[in-house]
């Protein structure tokens, strides 16, 4: 059993950035799902799907990498844990280094990156930063 799903699926993208793969797969979930698609809609990846299995099913994200060869993923770091939470207020949601790079964040309203949540006007769960 894992402790930390999330932290799990962040080192995974991590070392697949570190050493240039082209893909890593995640045993899949709602939220990992949910991180994907802010990931793709944020332009770090190129693309995720589920890929069915007898169990719980596997994420595969192809990762995305800069003309010279250079990946467009610089930073990962996991905020909340599962002994230390973080909550933010609407009032104090971050900015990941000056804006260039995205929050995360698990909010009433769903999973949504920094920006939507000052859009919104909600605060909530601060789950990781990317950069």
């Amino acid at each position: 059993m894992m402790t930390d799903p999330i932290a799990d699926m962040l080192t995974r993208i991590r070392n697949g950035v570190r050493i240039k793969a082209e893909k890593v797969d995640i045993p899949a979930s709602r939220m990992k799902v949910e991180i994907a698609k802010i990931l793709k809609e944020e332009g770090f990846i190129k693309s995720y799907k589920i890929i069915k299995d007898k169990k719980q099913g596997i994420l595969r994200v192809a990762l995305k990498y800069a003309v010279d060869n250079e990946p467009l993923i610089t930073g990962l770091k996991r905020v909340s844990k599962p002994g230390r939470r973080v909550y933010v207020g609407k009032e104090n949601i971050p900015s990941v280094i000056g804006g260039v790079g995205v929050a995360v964040l698990t909010t009433p309203k769903g999973i949504l990156t920094d920006k939507s949540c000052r859009r919104e006007g909600v605060g909530g769960e601060v789950l990781c930063y990317i950069w």
